[in-house]
């Protein structure tokens, strides 16, 4: 139990690291994208500036389910990569199926992972909402 514990809270200080400096240079290059936009779509600039700020977002949330993902295929907690990405992903996002389950030795990460997307989601919504008073 405490190997899974320390386990969880690693990919969780990975993950925090990885949105923290993705978030970082995207918010570094924002003002030359919002720049770039107006240039070229005038009227539809700030919606296309949060177009691209939603994909970017969304890329960083894909890349935390994959660092999830992996770890269980490499712990042996899920065999193969596609059943390891979709309960991953519906772990992450809180969803909570309930059709692939983790071994009881394993389940605790579950809940972990859970805490981990929620925490990346309400930390991916206030981004956003920064994005939007930026680009107003």
């Amino acid at each position: 139990m405490i190997a899974h514990l320390a386990l969880g809270s690693l990919l969780i200080v990975i993950n925090v690291a990885i949105q923290a400096e993705l978030f970082g240079v995207f918010s570094r290059r924002l003002e030359s994208i919002i720049v770039f936009l107006r240039r070229r779509l005038r009227r539809f600039a700030n919606t296309a500036a949060l177009v691209v700020g939603v994909l970017f977002v969304l890329f960083v949330i894909t890349i935390q389910i994959w660092v999830w993902a992996l770890a269980f295929l490499f712990a042996g907690a899920i065999a193969g990569l596609e059943p390891a990405l979709y309960f991953t992903t519906v772990a992450f996002t809180t969803l909570g199926f309930g059709d692939i389950t983790l071994d009881p030795s394993w389940r605790l990460l579950s809940g972990i992972t859970a805490a981990n997307g929620f925490l990346s989601f309400g930390w991916s919504t206030a981004y956003m909402v920064e994005l939007v008073r930026r680009t107003a």
